[in-house]
């Protein structure tokens, strides 16, 4: 079972959609995957159709220890693939895990229910370096970052960079970084491509080569409880994130 980390502090990049939309493709070529939606806001719980409100147990509970992972799992539309919801009490957990004993590995201790049943898990993260996403990144085997192409978001990359950095020396000695996904790209705009050649200039093969562009429908398959690779295949935005999943299935010696 290899676990990826799904992240970036600055919220709105694309870490949900890229997160389902590798899961998927992953699930296409027969791997067991497992999303763990460990944002509090529940963004990937309700892509994949799920009510966060109606939902019974999720990674809150497993966190606390009230559940086990494997209790918690849901299916989705597509097969070979299931998720670990949220729910808002998520937003509680930091706050009730503050003085667990090794509480940056409670996530990770968690997962190992995972060990035989699936290839794959990936950890849609929140948008801050905090305990929950310590956790993910104790639990990682590797990080994806998405990357919106927009002045600021350079300036976060290297904090980002940093604690990632900080994680790795603390807690979790093999962490690695898969890549770096640039999203949102806009070709109208010159902005766009004055980001993505300072962050190839800066990070070098680190950086994707597939690009997502801005596409209206990678925005509205989320509210159709879908992967954009399902709501709309022939899209520009799911050809786009075929593309990434065969660079970050390529790095796993999947294919």
């Amino acid at each position: 079972m290899k676990t990826i980390a799904v992240t970036n502090r600055k919220g709105g990049v694309g870490k949900t959609t890229t997160a389902i939309n590798i899961a998927t493709a992953m699930a296409a070529i027969g791997k067991k995957v497992v999303l763990v939606d460990l944002d509090p806001q529940g963004n990937a719980t309700t892509s994949l159709g799920l009510n966060k409100n109606k939902i019974e147990f999720s990674i809150y509970d497993v966190l606390l220890g009230n559940a086990d992972v494997t209790d918690v799992l849901k299916s989705t539309l597509v097969p070979l693939f299931d998720i670990v919801p949220a729910k808002p009490d998520l937003a509680a957990a930091e706050v009730e895990l503050i003085g667990a004993p090794n509480r940056e590995k409670i996530l990770k201790a968690a997962l190992m229910r995972l060990e035989s049943k699936t290839d794959y898990v990936l950890i849609d993260c929140p948008p801050s370096l905090n305990l929950l996403t310590i956790n993910a990144l104790c639990a990682a085997n590797s990080v994806i970052v998405p990357l919106q192409c927009e002045f600021l978001a350079l300036e976060g990359l290297a904090d980002l960079m940093k604690n990632i950095e900080r994680v790795k020396r603390s807690f979790n000695p093999a962490l690695k970084i898969d890549g770096i996904v640039l999203t949102m790209f806009d070709r109208r705009n010159n902005l766009s491509f004055m980001v993505e050649k300072d962050v190839r200039k800066f990070f070098g093969d680190l950086v994707y080569q597939t690009v997502i562009p801005r596409n209206v429908r990678v925005s509205e398959a989320p509210s159709h409880g879908k992967p954009i690779m399902i709501y709309d295949f022939k899209s520009v935005g799911a050809q786009s994130y075929i593309s990434l999943a065969k660079e970050v299935l390529q790095k796993q010696g999947e294919i």
